[in-house]
Formats: structure tokens, sequence, C-alpha cells
């Protein structure tokens, strides 16, 4: 049954997705205090289950795109999304029914609240992707035959741009160009789906998974210890602990409206003496324990607080800042081979083929053992 989304749900579905935006998707505080500045205007946000969908109502997603490190410094000034679903409904001559998240990630778990409370309409519990990718074309949307396009673009200045695209691609080029230009930020009105198709292509039920993770995370220390809170959370997630350790040392540049990086770690208890890598553009792509691939995408690679189990994204990190790295198995529609030529390791450009990170940490384990 469809539930209202009030500001404690916020806090706790903020977390939970940024935990699943493996270190992209945006600041997820600043995507929380304009959610909560958002419901405190206009009131509580419906949110629907998949199976009250609307079969033939319009669905637009509702996200900011570009680089997530520009978005603690360039703030939305809360009327981008009404400017673009307007111009969305007079392209359709159909009023916009809902909305949803593009992403799970930090500031993309936030913008379909904010949207959803200004405008008064509800958020399907569907999303696009499981996780947060850096380009617009990779969801299961696209996947399944959508098209990115038609999509609107506007900043806080009041600039907007109506985007039709022959392809997803083309929709990536051009809506990034017109955010480099704009300040590497803007907000994004995009995948109109009706309720059927939202619920066919979509990745089910992502706000509420976000939400659990959030509320166990927020409740770590109630536990007796925090490797049982840990132990929850990977149960949960059906996730792997895959390294513990200090972050020594980060490279990180701002490009073509992406962030772009590495993560080096020296291993702390159990990997003790290990070295670890983690390489990003804007999400985590591909890590390495000991010069050995132990994750790539799609599956989610994930850093989070040592002591609260709190997520960190990727412009949060800081030298010195104790973690643990935590793997997570994709989306089943991600593991097809349409899925890993679109968002895999060699999309990248990592010389790597993807093996589904169940196989590839258990095979680095054996060798391990066998040393």
């Amino acid at each position: 049954m469809s539930k209202e989304i009030n500001i404690s749900d916020v806090k706790q579905i903020a977390i939970g997705a940024a935990l699943l935006g493996s270190g992209g998707g945006g600041n997820p505080f600043i995507g929380e205090l304009m959610a909560i500045s958002a419901i405190k205007e206009h009131g509580p946000v419906t949110l629907l289950e998949p199976s009250e969908f609307p079969e033939d109502e319009l669905f637009v997603s509702a996200s900011n795109i570009g680089a997530p490190a520009v978005s603690m410094e360039k703030f939305p000034n809360g009327n981008e999304f009404p400017n673009a679903f307007k111009i969305f409904e007079q392209y359709y001559g159909k009023k916009i029914y809902g909305t949803f998240p593009v992403e799970a990630g930090g500031i993309n778990s936030m913008m379909p609240i904010v949207a959803a409370a200004k405008m008064n309409i509800p958020i399907a519990d569907a999303d696009g992707m499981g996780r947060a990718f850096p380009e617009l074309q990779m969801s299961t949307f696209v996947l399944a035959g959508h098209s990115v396009t038609p999509m609107v673009l506007s900043d806080e200045r009041g600039n907007t741009s109506l985007i039709n695209t022959p392809d997803s691609f083309w929709a990536e080029k051009i809506g990034r160009n017109f955010t480099v230009q704009v300040g590497a930020t803007s907000s994004s009105a995009s995948d109109s789906l009706t309720g059927k198709e939202l619920r066919e292509a979509g990745v089910l039920n992502i706000v509420n998974l976000s939400q659990k993770i959030g509320q166990l995370i927020q409740h770590a220390n109630d536990f007796d210890a925090i490797d049982t809170a840990l132990a929850k959370l990977l149960q949960l997630t059906h996730g792997y602990k895959l390294m513990t350790a200090k972050i020594t040392d980060i490279s990180h540049i701002t490009k073509g409206g992406f962030n772009f990086g590495e993560i080096t770690l020296d291993g702390l208890n159990e990997n003790e003496g290990q070295t670890g890598k983690i390489s990003f553009q804007n999400e985590n792509i591909i890590m390495e324990l000991n010069q050995q691939v132990v994750a790539t995408v799609p599956d989610l690679i994930t850093m989070i607080d040592l002591e609260t189990l709190q997520p960190i994204t990727n412009e949060e990190v800081h030298y010195g800042k104790r973690i643990i790295v935590l793997g997570l198995p994709a989306n089943k529609k991600w593991r097809t081979s349409a899925g890993i030529k679109l968002v895999g390791p060699r999309y990248f450009k990592y010389d790597v083929d993807y093996i589904p990170i169940e196989q590839r940490f258990m095979n680095y384990q054996k060798k391990q053992e066998e040393k």
C-alpha cells in the first residue's frame, strides 16, 4: 500500500540511498536538507508501491546531473523542477501524474521528494539503476528500449533546455554539454514512462530498500556490537565485506561534468599489511585488493565509516578516514550481456571482464588461503 514520506523517513532514505550510490549520486546531506525543507513547506509526499502505478498515467524522473563535488557549492533555488515539469506538460499536452528517482544515490534519491512536495504529486517506488551511475543512458529503462529524451534541463538562473535526441548516448553528450556550460551541475526531468512501463523496466521497491538500510544504520549503535549491525547490513543487501582500511591518498579532478579519481587504502585489523585502490568516475568503478581486482561495475563498491557504518561519498573522503569497503551484487537486469556492455568495466576503459562479485571475491579469498 502507498505510504507517506515525512521528515524522519527522508533522513533514513538519504542514508540508505547514499550507501547504494556507490560513492556517487551527489551529496546526501544537501539533498536531505532540500527534501526536508520542501516537506516542511508543502507537507508529506505519497510513495506508491509498484502495484499502485496507474497503467497509462505519465511519470517523469527528477534528478540532478553533473559533477557531485560542484553540487556542494552550487545549490538549486527550488524552481528548477516546477519549471521543467511545466515544459514537459506543454510538450505532451498531458498532466504529469507522478515522479520517481532515476537512480539510488545521495542527492538524487532526494530530488523526487523535492519535486513531489512542490507539485503535490506522488513518487513511484522504482528507479532506473538500483544504484547510481555517472551517465544518463546507463539505466534499465534504456536497456528495455526506452529513450532518455525528451529531457528538460534547468538551472538556478532560470536557463532551461528541451532536448530530443535520436538515441540515449546523444542525450548524454548534449545534456552533459549544457550542464558544463551552466556550471557543471543542472537539474533534469527525463525518462518519461507510463506506470506500466515504469513497473516493467524499473528496479522496483528501491525507496523502501533505501529506507530499510537507513533505519539499520541509524540504529547501528543499538546492537551489542558494531559487527552485529554490519552482519545485518550485509544480510539485508546480500553484500560482502571487501576490506577494512584507512584512506592514505586521494587523487581527484573534475573534468567534463564528472568527478574522476583514485582512493588508496592501507589495510586495518584483518587486512593489516594489505593495500587497496578504488577508482571512480562519480561512482566507484573498480576495486583492487593487493593488486587483484575484487569488484567491478555493475556491482556496487561502497564505503562506510568503520565505527558508525554511515556511508561515505567520494566528495567526503579524506586522508586518515577509517572505513569498511563493501561490495554488493547489482540488480539482475545489469547482469545480462546487454547490461554488461552498457555499464561493465570495459565501457569505462578497464581491460577487465565482468565477473559477478560473489564469484570474483570468492576466487580472491581462495588464492589468499593457498598462499
